[in-house]
């Protein structure tokens, strides 16, 4: 099923994006969409064959943590030096005063992505996916170059990265959609009188609650003793290779610096737990702080047991029957009656005040408004963006890396 899904996704983008303009060139030409098929076919495989790696674990539980942490830690330092001296007197802007703690060579300090940078990843992943007669000839290879370059600096990279997407996705996946309350539930209904019937009822709820209490406990003790007998037969290869931060800044603050090259051991729950801390600033806050230090003591108590579940958790969140679902959601929302859909409507500016205000009031701390702040400039996302897309693009292709 997975696989028929996919040729009909490549059959749709091709019918979308190739044929309009192709047709045009050479109508009576039939070899060439079944050859762009076939090698867009070949490079899915390789992926599917590389995403086995036993470095997965790794990428999820320790480089994207690291990442994810990192940016967090330059935003507020970036943040922190505006209108200082470290800004030229205040003529530097945050996306210019980040860019000076995390510099890459596909970006400019203004966010501008490159667009020969790519090419040139893209064409590296082709030479390692496909044969030499495949890779050799240029027409297709540059067509499908072309094609996912376009898909991910066009289509994809310049809407993850706006802040209003990812309120947005952050409030959708925390339902905080606020439905109108009907004048029949909001009236209260009359006291109804006590009697021999309504004992009844309140006896055989209360045993009714009690027996599906029951019944959800002894479910949910046999899962976690078949998860666990499962884990202990679980045995993940833990190479781990070192990895530095992106930044090179010679700045004096300590976000600047190099990151710490990743445990000897597998301690996936390490570098969540420190991403976590970064994220919401729990090291300023004295509860949240003993709370914190208490969760890494236990996690470094059962740290063998925890270094086997989680990969055992992430091989089995993607199955094939969630990458099933996901192509079929992506097929049906990217091409809703087999043609490219209408683009989304980006929200008006009150529309996205109003998602954060809502986001915010939703813990209405201060917490979580703290934590959206270094997700508020599209220029500082897009460095955050390409380095997990270069991370990811490194764990999967090594070979990239030199």
């Amino acid at each position: 099923d997975l696989t028929a899904e996919l040729y009909d996704l490549i059959a749709l983008a091709l019918r979308a994006f190739v044929i309009p303009w192709w047709s045009k060139i050479s109508r009576y030409d039939k070899h060439f969409l079944p050859d762009i098929t076939r090698i867009l076919a070949a490079v899915v495989r390789a992926l599917d064959a590389r995403v086995q790696s036993p470095d997965i674990p790794l990428l999820f539980f320790h480089h994207v943590p690291v990442i994810v942490a990192q940016h967090y830690a330059d935003y507020r330092s970036a943040h922190a030096k505006l209108a200082t001296s470290y800004a030229s007197g205040g003529a530097a802007s945050l996306p210019q005063l980040f860019h000076q703690l995390q510099p890459h060579m596909a970006l400019s300090p203004d966010g501008r992505v490159d667009t020969e940078y790519f090419r040139q990843v893209v064409d590296h992943i082709l030479k390692a996916s496909l044969p030499d007669e495949d890779y050799q000839p240029d027409s297709e290879r540059f067509i499908i170059r072309e094609l996912i370059v376009k898909l991910v600096l066009v289509d994809i990279i310049p809407k993850i990265t706006q802040p209003w997407f990812i309120q947005r996705s952050i409030h959708d996946l925390l339902d905080l959609h606020q439905p109108p309350l009907s004048p029949s539930s909001s009236s209260t209904s009359p006291p109804t009188p006590f009697s021999f019937q309504t004992l009844v009822v309140l006896v055989l709820s209360a045993i009714q609650t009690v027996s599906g209490a029951c019944l959800a406990l002894i479910q949910a003790y046999k899962q976690a003793v078949s998860t666990i007998r499962r884990v202990n037969k679980f045995h993940p290869n833990l190479h781990i290779h070192p990895m530095t931060s992106p930044t090179s800044s010679s700045s004096t603050t300590t976000s600047s610096s190099s990151l710490p090259p990743a445990p000897p051991q597998g301690n996936y729950v390490s570098p969540p737990l420190s991403m976590v801390a970064e994220i919401f600033s729990l090291h300023d806050r004295f509860a949240s702080m003993l709370l914190l230090t208490a969760t890494q003591m236990l996690s470094a108590l059962s740290a063998s047991f925890l270094d086997r579940l989680l990969p055992h958790l992430l091989r089995s969140f993607f199955s094939p029957a969630f990458l099933l679902n996901i192509t079929r959601i992506s097929k049906r929302t990217l091409f809703p009656n087999g043609y490219p859909g209408p683009p989304p409507i980006e929200p008006t500016p009150e529309e996205q005040a109003e998602v954060r205000a809502r986001l915010v009031a939703w813990r209405p701390s201060g917490t979580l408004g703290h934590a959206l702040d270094p997700l508020s400039s599209p220029q500082c996302n897009v460095h955050l963006a390409l380095l997990l897309l270069d991370c990811i693009l490194g764990t999967l292709f090594p070979e990239l890396l030199g």
